[in-house]
């Protein structure tokens, strides 16, 4: 079981309310993604699931129990970081099997449980090597190993895939997809890079100044943002917003349509991004300002260029004064 359960819980250093008030539901086995700009306090949230902080009111219930004075150790949550902090000296095998050795377990168990924990992590090949012969890729391994073999009831990610170049970004992240697909136990993850979210999350906690915006599927975010923060924030390239009196609308990049004859909206391309597949194009609009259109890879357009855009009216979002959708 992985069930964890926030009910009002908040978070106070001094006179700062870095989380005000949050009631949140996590089911056992769910990919839950807490994201949200710098200092939004997702990663305040994490530390406190996992008791590293104390609440300063509120109470965080684990699989049906109420575990908000509860020591870290005895919430059983694995926590994976940013940094790897493996020990140097030691071998993948004995970095892995650490917490079972402090636990006082069976050498054949400990040999047992890393040896499964390493097939699953495609590590069997590297368990006598130090970390110093390993790429970030397989520190990262390392680390999630060390977690696997706890059998917790969720793992707790704090952004971990911050420190590997893009590539490896990649590739980790459909790892740890995959890993949660076979062990099927509840994960935690904080990041402030959105397509992580989207790709990554069965559901997405958007956070901003320590309170949720909104909470949904990816797609149910992307489709249907609650507010002006959720509509800029989820989405790559992000939504375009355009001034209407008393409203906003808002427009997605790939919900508009390029030409370079007519259209809605007519303006100068100051940015073209030719990517392959896609072409971004940013374009300084008359009256409006700098917006983002996306095209088809082979799209002829260059800087200075006059371009027409216009929006698919069935995909135009409408956000009132407050900033909330309508």
């Amino acid at each position: 079981m992985g069930s964890i359960t926030l009910q009002k819980v908040s978070k106070v250093f001094g006179e700062a309310k870095v989380i005000p008030s949050i009631d949140l539901e996590i089911k056992d086995g769910e990919f839950v993604v807490f994201v949200g700009p710098s200092g939004c306090g997702k990663s305040t949230l994490l530390r406190l699931i996992a008791g590293l902080e104390d609440v300063s009111a509120g109470k965080i219930v684990i699989d049906g129990k109420d575990a908000t004075e509860t020591a870290p150790s005895e919430r059983r949550l694995a926590m994976v970081f940013q940094s790897y902090a493996l020990y140097p000296h030691m071998s993948v095998r004995s970095n892995i099997a650490f917490p079972l050795k402090m636990a006082g377990m069976a050498k054949p168990d400990i040999d047992k449980k890393v040896a499964d924990a390493a097939r699953v992590l495609n590590l069997t090949d590297y368990l006598d090597r130090k970390p110093r012969a390993l790429s970030g890729g397989q520190r990262q391994r390392v680390a999630i190993g060390r977690a696997i073999v706890r059998q917790p009831s969720a793992f707790l990610f704090d952004e971990p895939l911050s420190n590997l170049d893009a590539a490896l970004r990649v590739n980790m992240r459909l790892e740890i997809s995959e890993l949660h697909q076979q062990l099927k136990t509840t994960m935690i993850y904080v990041t402030h890079d959105q397509v992580e979210a989207m790709t990554m999350a069965d559901k997405i906690v958007v956070l901003n100044r320590g309170n949720i915006e909104q909470v949904g599927s990816p797609m149910e975010l992307y489709s249907r943002p609650r507010n002006l923060f959720v509509a800029g924030f989820i989405g790559s390239p992000k939504m375009n917003f355009v001034p209407q009196g008393s409203q906003t609308i808002g427009v997605r990049p790939e919900h508009i349509q390029l030409s370079t004859e007519s259209g809605e909206w007519k303006g100068k391309v100051t940015v073209a991004e030719h990517l392959g597949s896609d072409t971004f194009l940013h374009v300084d609009v008359e009256g409006i300002g700098q917006m983002t259109a996306r095209g088809g890879g082979d799209f002829p357009a260059k800087a200075g260029d006059t371009v027409y855009l216009t929006a698919d009216k069935a995909r135009i979002h409408k956000f009132d004064e407050a900033g909330l959708a309508i």
